[in-house]
């Protein structure tokens, strides 16, 4: 199957949820089970990461949906995925082989005691479900990063499916025993390795559209090994898209693959124009990211302030089935305050992309409750003014 590189956008674009006409009625529950895992991270500026990829799709999606969605112990649960991921509760099964892994380790970053371990687990199953707090403590009151030993204990519990969550209260983890929070008919480890492999190379797929085979194998932090030892038997179709394969020599990693599904009819609808969180999986794969739509995005949030060229949690455009630019947002009482909107290419397409940068701040402002946007710095510098009309002329 040979596609332009258009169509790949478009189908991927599809494939995300962000081409066509939006299924309201499955909600954040059917964007969850489309996509197959949605990234967590504490950062929260608009909102936290794993709001904000609902939103994106469905618009403005009130924090009761995605926590009734996530966390209400039946429909999903966490686990490591493409990283921490809240995951589909039929998934379950798919983890298999990575929990077999992590029993077999020997080696932990974090000691934890035998004792400590089984205290743990004895506490969780006497007292019900229980946070880290509960179990004596996240924290030895240093950094966030220095945990308890009940909390180092706990999470390797939930590394080997020993406990797992299905709850949050408030950010913290709840935590309980698989059999208690697991439906009966997926508590099972029964899949082997090469299954659970297939199914989620599988899925990934389809939560992607088109994807090389490195794409693949990043969705949910596969090896290639992995992806190429079960890529015969997932039903995705060798295709070919113009302009993705590198110059010079071309590797297994580079090889495409799209989901049938995804080929049964051209890719057309209405386009969504947001802003995405820098974890949403339209762009956390970032060498993806820049061969779909020639766009460039790293998350600055780590970088010191005097090093940062974009801003701290600079949150991708997308208008039109293309990335046109970035904007770092911050909230100030009842304003949305743009710190730095910067465009793609030169002044001309900065001006021609201010509406829908407008457009996309504006539904962000309503969204979060502000009354008003406000831009303070613009690259390129003279799109400033186009921009600052183009706010105030759209309705928050």
């Amino acid at each position: 199957m040979a596609l332009s590189a258009g169509d790949a956008r478009r189908i991927a674009l599809r494939a995300q949820g962000l081409l066509g006409a939006v299924d309201r009625k499955a909600g954040v529950t059917g964007v969850l089970r489309r996509l197959g895992a949605v990234q967590l991270d504490t950062i929260s500026v608009l909102a936290r990461s794993h709001e904000l990829l609902p939103y994106a799709r469905l618009g403005a999606v009130g924090r009761p949906a995605v926590e009734e969605a996530y966390w209400n112990g039946d429909l999903a649960f966490e686990y490591w995925s493409h990283a921490a991921c809240v995951l589909p509760m039929e998934e379950w099964p798919l983890f298999a082989f990575r929990r077999r892994a992590a029993r077999a380790r020997t080696s932990w970053y974090r000691q934890v005691t035998d004792a400590v371990y089984a205290k743990v687990l004895d506490q969780l199953r006497a007292e019900g479900p229980l946070t880290a707090t509960d179990l004596g403590g996240a924290k030895n009151g240093g950094p966030w990063w220095d945990w308890s030993e009940a909390k180092s204990a706990v999470e390797r519990a939930l590394m080997v499916g020993d406990v797992v969550c299905t709850r949050r209260r408030g950010w913290k983890r709840v935590y309980d025993l698989p059999e208690r929070a697991i439906p009966g008919d997926l508590l099972h480890d029964d899949l082997t390795d090469a299954e659970c492999l297939r199914r989620l190379v599988a899925r990934a797929g389809a939560a992607m559209g088109v994807a090389t085979q490195a794409d693949l194998a990043d969705y949910h932090r596969l090896t290639l090994a992995q992806v190429e030892s079960v890529i015969a038997e997932t039903g995705l179709v060798a295709a070919e898209v113009a302009d993705w394969a590198p110059a010079g020599r071309v590797t297994t990693a580079h090889r495409v693959w799209a989901d049938p599904a995804a080929l049964s009819g051209p890719p057309r609808g209405r386009h969504r124009t947001t802003l995405l969180s820098p974890f949403d999986s339209l762009v956390w794969d970032r060498p993806r990211t820049e061969r779909i739509f020639g766009f460039t995005h790293r998350l600055e949030a780590y970088v010191p302030a005097p090093k940062r060229v974009y801003g701290y949690f600079s949150m991708p455009l997308l208008a039109g089935g293309q990335l046109l630019g970035r904007v770092d947002p911050a909230r100030e009482r009842g304003t949305l305050v743009a710190r730095h909107a910067a465009f793609e290419g030169g002044v001309a397409q900065a001006v021609r992309s201010a509406p829908a940068m407008a457009e996309a701040l504006a539904e962000a402002a309503r969204w979060v409750g502000c009354g008003e946007v406000r831009v303070e710095r613009t690259t390129p510098a003279e799109a400033h003014g186009a921009l600052v009309a183009e706010v105030a002329r759209t309705p928050v």
